[in-house]
């Protein structure tokens, strides 16, 4: 008969995503897990495997609940217009709010981790695309609800959000809130 777990697995997922969100994969050691998590180096592989399944695992529950929000952002009822640039806008706040400066994880492991690391990479494709499929929703409503011009490139526009709000979580790394603020303006002339 196994022993029971003495921890929360989800809790402690997401105390390791905090974790490297804050420090990052590389520089986060197993003892580091050990000791911010509060469990031995053998639960820790007999519940997660590796340092690297752990980090994974942190990343999708990180993409889980951050595409969660997004879409939830996206897809109010009425114009949609004003829910893209509330989007964008949220981005924007998140960085500048952010203390610690953590950025967003999605984008900490695609500058740390890729090109050489292709099971995240996987992960951050898919969340790219996954945010990009909402924008480009939302910009389609908004064309079809005459907010935007007929001949509007809403796939090429919702690209160009994608790869803005990702440079805008390494901005707000900087807590620059002016260049965040000016940089957020300009993208928004995009939509007008």
């Amino acid at each position: 008969m196994g022993r029971t777990k003495e921890f929360d697995p989800s809790a402690t997922l997401q105390a390791a995503l905090e974790l490297f969100w804050r420090k990052g994969y590389e520089a986060t050691s197993m003892q580091d897990l050990v000791e911010h998590l509060g469990i031995n180096r053998g639960s820790i592989y007999a519940t997660y495997g590796s340092k690297h399944e752990l980090y994974l695992r942190a990343l999708d529950r990180y993409c889980e609940n951050e595409g969660s929000a997004a879409l939830e952002r996206l897809n109010q009822p009425g114009p949609a217009l004003p829910a893209v640039r509330a989007f964008l806008r949220a981005f924007a706040d998140e960085s500048l709010a952010d203390q610690d400066r953590k950025g967003c994880l999605v984008t900490n492991t695609a500058v740390e981790l890729l090109p050489r690391d292709a099971q995240a990479e996987r992960r951050i494709e898919t969340a790219l695309h996954e945010v990009e499929s909402a924008v480009t929703g939302a910009l389609i409503r908004a064309k079809a609800q005459g907010e935007l011009a007929e001949e509007a490139d809403v796939r090429a526009q919702a690209r160009f959000l994608v790869t803005f709000i990702q440079g805008l979580r390494v901005i707000g790394k900087t807590g620059d809130g002016r260049r965040i603020n000016d940089a957020v303006e300009q993208a928004l002339t995009v939509l007008r």
